[in-house]
């Protein structure tokens, strides 16, 4: 199957917690940073979720907002360091592309995020995304 959603980082379940309607899935990312997922628990079920369980983790370029930092005091879950390697602008949006260990994100944010952040190649950002916005696929 192919998606058009650009963020598909390959990962290990380490914990899951299941509640009547939701779960939370912990997944270690190949590059060794620990994700949320935040999902129905018929999805584990439907597939077949187990600690160990290899997966990707998918989330839309447009659930991805930038720090120049890590954030405390905030609820947002994941928040993963990396390195931005591209940004391409237009007159209202931009797609920044993010190396981060294992893999990498793109990020759809405005043009006047980037500018504020000032935002080039090479600067370091945290990509924050929240648990309720990452999806989890099997092979």
């Amino acid at each position: 199957m192919t998606l058009s959603i650009r963020n598909q980082i390959p990962g290990t379940v380490t914990s899951l917690t299941a509640g009547e309607a939701m779960a939370a899935v912990k997944v270690r990312l190949t590059g060794g940073q620990d994700v949320t997922a935040a999902i129905t628990t018929e999805s584990v079920n439907d597939l077949g979720l187990t600690e160990g369980s290899e997966v990707k983790t998918l989330v839309k370029s447009t659930e991805v907002s930038l720090a120049t930092g890590p954030l405390q005091g905030i609820s947002i879950r994941n928040q993963i360091a990396g390195t931005v390697t591209d940004i391409s602008t237009g007159k209202a949006m931009a797609s920044v592309k993010i190396d981060v260990e294992g893999g990498a994100l793109t990020a759809a944010i405005t043009k006047d995020a980037v500018d504020e952040l000032r935002l080039a190649v090479g600067s370091p950002v945290v990509a924050l995304i929240k648990s309720t916005e990452v999806s989890l696929a099997t092979a």
